[in-house]
């Protein structure tokens, strides 16, 4: 099981809460990142497992984010994540990539191990 996470939100009050959340759980957050940008470059440098990746980002959106880290090559694991409910986007998180989608309300380790499975 992938243990090594980058959280990528820009609100800071949930990267904080995802943090304590996943590492209660036995992750290892190895970074986190405010924007699109930003998690590109994480990403590379950091080389994570997953990346727990918000979809309303304020530079470039998620499925931009995760669709340019698929095109590198071997990727992370990307699990999108937003407020919304996962049938607001339709296809575009399959499109763009990622492994699945998580609701922001709905994080915890047994939500990120089905989808990563």
């Amino acid at each position: 099981m992938p243990t090594t996470v980058l959280i990528v939100d820009d609100h800071p009050s949930f990267r904080s809460s995802a943090r304590m959340l996943l590492e209660a759980d036995g992750y290892d957050v190895i970074g986190e990142a405010p924007d699109g940008r930003s998690a590109i470059v994480a990403a590379r440098e950091l080389d994570p497992d997953v990346i727990l990746l918000d979809i309303q980002l304020p530079d470039i959106d998620g499925f931009e984010v995760s669709a340019r880290l698929a095109a590198n090559g071997d990727p992370p694991a990307v699990v999108m994540t937003s407020s919304r409910d996962a049938a607001d986007y339709g296809l575009q998180a399959a499109d763009s990539g990622a492994r699945g989608f998580i609701a922001k309300s709905e994080l915890s380790r047994a939500a990120l191990e089905d989808v990563l499975r």
